[in-house]
C-alpha cells in the first residue's frame, strides 16, 4: 500500500521547489505594482510547509526603501506574515484577539496550497494597496509551471 505521509512529504517537496523557482517572478510582478500604484515598501513572499507553521522559507525586495518616514516598512511586512503563519488566514483578519508582537495590520495574503500555504505581504501603501499587491504575489506563486519548450 502506498505510504500517505510519503506522498505528502513529496506535494511539499514539489510545492516547496515550484516556491523557489517562482518567488522572484511573485516578487517582480509586486514590486512592478506598487511601483505602477506609486507605492514605496516592501514585498515578501514565503512558503510553509504543512498544516503548522514550524519552519518557512521566504523572499523579500524593497520597493525604493525599507523604511518609510518613521515606518520600518520591513518589520510591517514580516509582521504580517508572522500573524498569518499562526491564524493561517490573511492579516488583519481578526479571527481572534492580537497578541503581543503583532500588530493586526491588513495587507498580507495566504492561500492553502497542497502540502502547505503560500504567503504574501506588502507593506508601504493604504492596506486595501497593500492587500492587492500581496495577491498578485499569490496569483503568480498558484500558477502551473510553464511545460519547457519541445527539444529544449
Amino acid at each position: 500500500p502506498a505510504d500517505p505521509d510519503a506522498a505528502a512529504d513529496a506535494a511539499g517537496d514539489a510545492h516547496a521547489a515550484r516556491f523557489h523557482a517562482a518567488a522572484g517572478r511573485a516578487l517582480d510582478v509586486m514590486v512592478k505594482e506598487a511601483a505602477a500604484r506609486g507605492m514605496k515598501g516592501v514585498a515578501v513572499v514565503a512558503w510553509v510547509p504543512g498544516d503548522k507553521t514550524l519552519a518557512w522559507d521566504s523572499k523579500m525586495r524593497a520597493v525604493d526603501a525599507i523604511v518609510l518616514g518613521e515606518a520600518n516598512v520591513l518589520a510591517i511586512a514580516y509582521a504580517k506574515l508572522s500573524e498569518m503563519a499562526d491564524t493561517l488566514e490573511d492579516s488583519g483578519s481578526q479571527v481572534r484577539k492580537t497578541f503581543h508582537g503583532e500588530l493586526g495590520y491588513r495587507g498580507g495574503a495566504i492561500r492553502p496550497a497542497p502540502g502547505g500555504f503560500f504567503l504574501a505581504a506588502f507593506s508601504g501603501g493604504k492596506d486595501t494597496d497593500d492587500l492587492d499587491v500581496s495577491k498578485k504575489g499569490l496569483d503568480v506563486l498558484e500558477a502551473k509551471p510553464e511545460a519547457a519548450p519541445a527539444g529544449k
